[in-house]
């Protein structure tokens, strides 16, 4: 028994639950800063989202599987399929039971926060199409995932809509000035693919996976890769700049520059995606730790004013 839960919690990728999560953090603490923050709905939201990206990791998981990507030569942790622990059926069965989780919990977020039967209906609409991305991505005769398009789903589900969705949830509004914090969420959690797509860029190549990383070639995706970093860190300290507080309460933001500085120049510097490998739960903690850091600072920001 215990062996089987260690299979499945290994499957669900725990390490990479953080990307989904950030988004939802984002969101609650700008409604925190308008004094329109629910704890309920951040909660179901943090619930929704840990089981939308746990159905993307075994989607991922059997797509991959089934298409070879994921073989010897592959980079990355054995996935479930791969290793043999977890047949193809068993994962499209616990991708079922995943969906009907998600969408419980979703439909509950959405009747909980929501009182327009418009804004109900457009929420539902989204979450179907974030379950069907998270599938599509690897699953399916055209996966979008293989043909370099997961970038833009991953900016758009974890960025623009994750921070607004999450906004509207707790205030019924969105606000024009959340834009430059979903960019930089966004923007982070594209850094994390890229990592991802960096490590496994020559399996990927010969498998016919042309993800970004594979399009630009290992140099010019270290290029895009310090861009993504940059742009997110520009995006949020603008954000913080052009708040009605004094400056010196934004200044612990700087600590981001650091840390993803610290990451973008080991990026730089790696010669061979073997030394990428290593540096997927690094850029996950530097997404957290600059969310982490923005969110700090707008609290400060909401109690001083």
């Amino acid at each position: 028994m215990k062996q089987s839960l260690r299979i499945w919690l290994d499957a669900a990728r725990p390490k990479t639950l953080p990307l989904a999560l950030v988004s939802i953090l984002t969101g609650s603490v700008l409604a925190y800063s308008t004094h329109q923050f629910s704890p309920v709905v951040a909660l179901l939201a943090f619930l929704t989202a840990t089981l939308l990206q746990i159905l993307s990791n075994l989607a991922n998981d059997y797509g991959d599987a089934v298409k070879g990507t994921d073989n010897e030569n592959r980079l990355g942790p054995v996935r479930a399929i791969q290793s043999g622990a977890v047949t193809q059926q068993d994962m499209k069965r616990a991708m079922v039971i995943n969906i009907v989780l998600t969408m419980a919990s979703g439909l509950v977020l959405v009747m909980y926060a929501l009182e327009s039967l418009q804004s109900i209906l457009a929420f539902i609409g989204l979450g179907v199409l974030a379950i069907i991305a998270a599938i599509a991505y690897t699953v399916g005769n055209k996966p979008y995932g293989y043909v370099g398009l997961g970038d833009i789903s991953v900016f758009i589900f974890f960025g623009l809509l994750g921070v607004a969705g999450t906004y509207f949830l707790h205030t019924g509004i969105v606000a024009p000035q959340l834009i430059l914090p979903a960019v930089g969420c966004g923007l982070l959690a594209v850094a994390v693919l890229n990592i991802n797509n960096m490590r496994d860029i020559e399996n990927d190549e010969v498998c016919g996976k042309r993800t970004v990383a594979v399009r630009l070639g290992q140099r010019r995706a270290k290029q895009y890769h310090f861009a993504l970093l940059s742009g997110a860190v520009l995006a949020f300290a603008a954000y913080l700049i052009h708040q009605p507080t004094p400056l010196w309460i934004s200044l612990p933001f700087l600590l981001s520059l650091l840390v993803t500085y610290k990451h973008g120049k080991a990026v730089w510097l790696a010669d061979k995606p073997a030394q990428i490998a290593p540096m997927m739960p690094v850029i996950v903690k530097c997404s957290m730790v600059t969310n982490l850091l923005f969110a700090g600072v707008v609290i400060a920001q909401t109690l001083v004013s």
